[in-house]
């Protein structure tokens, strides 16, 4: 099969050019046209599938739901919005609870489902501080424990692939050393770190700062914290919920000037409400409000949990917040998959790599969505 268009992203530019998918994969880029496309889409842009590496739920199913049809729902839904691979991100919960969406997850993985990949679990929480907790729930929270976190591996079946822990509440940072020798992405977040805290999590392992800006500290100019890590520590990535409410435009302008442009992650964050009506949901065991502004809420107005889609996130960044095309895709594809080490396979446009590929209009609309080299979405249904 033959994909093509004016405007493939190859390197950096939109290029005519036309993709060979076999298999699943890519086999084979050509550049210019050919009368031969299966699939001709004109001038519309074909990008990488978008990849979202923290997203708690969607379509009325929460992650931490013991629920395969919910979670298979999700997946079918998100190619959508152009997203071909995603972590379902877990909440501090009860172990009980914690232990049986684990295991779904796991389940559903195992038995295969339509639309994006599940590349793998995002354990946030429950090793979090209780400072700047936001939404998670305050009970539950507790010191990082390497005898506890193996319980949840095991439920997990081993497919926890990132976790997001507070380095300060993890003596010795002995969790952060154990999931960084068995390949587990660690981020710090929730976190009241200091910059010093951050700097040494990180040269024991840490990659990831979980939602830049939101779940720690302000910048203070003698008193960094891991905001401070975030914007300064070379190598290190940080994660920006791209949807304008949780972190203002200027402010995520910023993140990607300062950072270089390989180590931003543009996150959804999405809760169950996505797809959904507004009203009152549940999240975490306990109540939320989604708003008409796409935002979720706590009943005494703390924010949740966006429901955001990753193309309009794409959008926010280039059209609003004024950041380099370039710089914001890859910050929702090969940025994600070089950190979860999936880059050698997803992420960008190349041979050799899975057929996950989007082809955009120029109002950040999806025309059409491949997974896997399979039709997984398309405007004329």
């Amino acid at each position: 099969m033959i994909i093509q268009s004016e405007r493939v992203w190859l390197s950096g530019g939109f290029y005519p050019a036309n993709i060979t998918v076999e298999e699943g994969r890519i086999s084979h880029i050509a550049i210019g046209l050919t009368h031969h496309a299966a699939h001709d889409f004109g001038s519309r842009r074909i990008i990488p599938g978008l990849i979202d590496s923290h997203a708690h739920g969607g379509w009325n199913y929460d992650t931490n739901e013991n629920d395969p049809e919910g979670l298979r729902r999700w997946a079918v839904n998100l190619p959508a919005e152009g997203v071909t691979a995603f972590c379902p991100t877990t909440v501090t919960d009860e172990d009980a609870t914690l232990l049986a969406a684990l295991e779904n997850i796991s389940r559903v993985m195992d038995e295969g489902n339509a639309g994006a990949e599940i590349l793998g679990i995002h354990f946030e929480g429950p090793f979090l501080c209780q400072k700047y907790r936001g939404a998670q729930p305050e009970k539950q929270i507790r010191p990082a424990n390497i005898a506890q976190f193996q319980g949840f591996e095991k439920a997990a079946n081993n497919r926890i692939i990132a976790i997001t822990l507070a380095p300060e509440e993890d003596a010795d940072l002995a969790l952060t050393r154990y999931c960084t020798q068995r390949g587990i992405v660690v981020n710090m977040g929730h976190s009241d770190a200091t910059f010093e805290q951050a700097l040494e999590a990180v040269a024991n392992g840490a990659k990831n700062v979980t939602h830049v800006y939101n779940g720690m500290a302000k910048y203070v100019n003698r008193e960094p914290g891991l905001l401070g890590a975030a914007f300064r520590l070379d190598g290190l990535y940080g994660e920006v919920i791209a949807d304008g409410i949780f972190v203002g435009l200027v402010s995520a302008s910023h993140l990607y000037r300062l950072k270089n442009d390989d180590y931003v992650i543009m996150i959804s964050d999405s809760m169950k409400a996505k797809g959904c009506p507004p009203g009152r949901y549940m999240f975490g065991g306990e109540p939320m409000i989604l708003g008409e502004d796409g935002a979720t809420r706590r009943e005494d107005g703390v924010l949740v949990g966006s429901t955001l889609q990753l193309n309009r996130g794409l959008y926010n960044m280039v059209e609003r917040a004024m950041v380099p095309f370039g710089a914001a895709l890859k910050s929702c594809t090969i940025n994600p998959a070089r950190l979860l080490g999936l880059d050698g396979h997803k992420g960008t446009l190349q041979r050799g790599y899975d057929a996950d590929i989007v082809v955009l209009e120029d109002n950040y609309d999806v025309h059409t969505t491949f997974c896997g080299g399979e039709v997984a979405y398309s405007i004329a249904g």
